[in-house]
């Protein structure tokens, strides 16, 4: 692999939010990789990727305003996704990328897929970790238990545990493993160790009743700029925000995707996995023919 440098910067934008953002370097010949984390996810999420693919291609990570080191927002009304949205493409304009191929997680698969749709001339192809349309009731009401809550710990044993407890469906993860995804989603501060998002993002979430009444909007609609597109949809065997049935839909109304199913992985898979890096990489292929 080739050396590579990555340059770090705080992108101000439309409000006055500045957001975080990472450039890893790489072939200059090669469409970039914009990484887009999870609701309460940040950057670091990905440093399994930026690990294995930098130097490969450049590789553009961020932080979604409110989580990891970008502003907190003045008005928390705005942690939706279509800010989101426009917060990503001030960074792509700061960052003079005209391309990308977008992976994203769970929250950030649904900014990937409203950018299709806003630039869709900007979007070479997308890989979705864990998220489609539809968001099953019961995934959301398990997340919305522990976004926002005022809790912290004594070290980071504690937090790897309470981290593992929140998640669902994961099976066959190390001790070692569970402390180095703790890591990446919390931050220390004084002697304790807290989440690295802010609490008034569960301000945007929907009410936990039309969840339970299954009142959730669905975005099928967000694939039709999809389907010219190289699409890669991971879901983990046991996800509970992502249905099988869900997976195997968006696989038939896409002709160009390819779906893959991570064993002993829930909600989402951390992408280190040899499924996803093998899906990842006949993935970017794929990007590099079609460019």
């Amino acid at each position: 692999m080739t050396e590579w440098v990555s340059v770090s910067r705080h992108v101000m934008v439309a409000d006055g939010t500045r957001i975080f953002a990472t450039l890893h370097g790489g072939a200059p010949d090669k469409i970039p990789l914009l990484c887009l984390p999870g609701l309460t996810r940040n950057s670091r999420d990905f440093e399994p990727v930026v690990a294995k693919f930098a130097g490969e291609r450049a590789i553009l990570t961020l932080d979604f305003r409110g989580r990891g080191l970008s502003d907190h927002a003045s008005d928390p009304l705005t942690y939706r996704p279509d800010v989101e949205l426009a917060d990503t493409q001030a960074v792509l304009a700061d960052f003079k990328i005209p391309r990308v191929a977008v992976l994203g997680t769970s929250r950030g698969g649904i900014v990937g897929m409203l950018l299709a749709v806003a630039q869709p001339q900007m979007l070479m192809g997308l890989f979705l970790n864990d998220i489609g349309p539809r968001v099953e009731p019961g995934g959301l009401l398990r997340i919305m238990k522990y976004v926002g809550r005022d809790v912290s710990f004594n070290n980071w044993p504690s937090a790897a545990i309470a981290f593992a407890t929140s998640q669902s469906g994961f099976q066959n993860v190390s001790e070692e493993q569970w402390l180095q995804a703790a890591k990446r989603i919390y931050t220390e501060a004084g002697q304790r160790v807290i989440p690295q998002h802010d609490s008034n993002l569960r301000l945007t979430l929907p009410r936990a009743a039309d969840v339970e009444a299954a009142k959730l909007p669905e975005l099928w609609d967000l694939l039709t700029m999809l389907k010219d597109k190289p699409v890669t949809i991971l879901r983990g065997q046991n996800s509970d925000l992502l249905a099988d049935e869900t997976l195997q839909k968006m696989g038939a109304t896409l002709p160009h995707s390819e779906t893959i199913t991570v064993p002993d992985r829930g909600h989402v898979p951390f992408l280190d996995e040899a499924e996803s890096v093998d899906a990842l990489e006949r993935w970017l292929r794929r990007i590099d023919a079609t460019a």
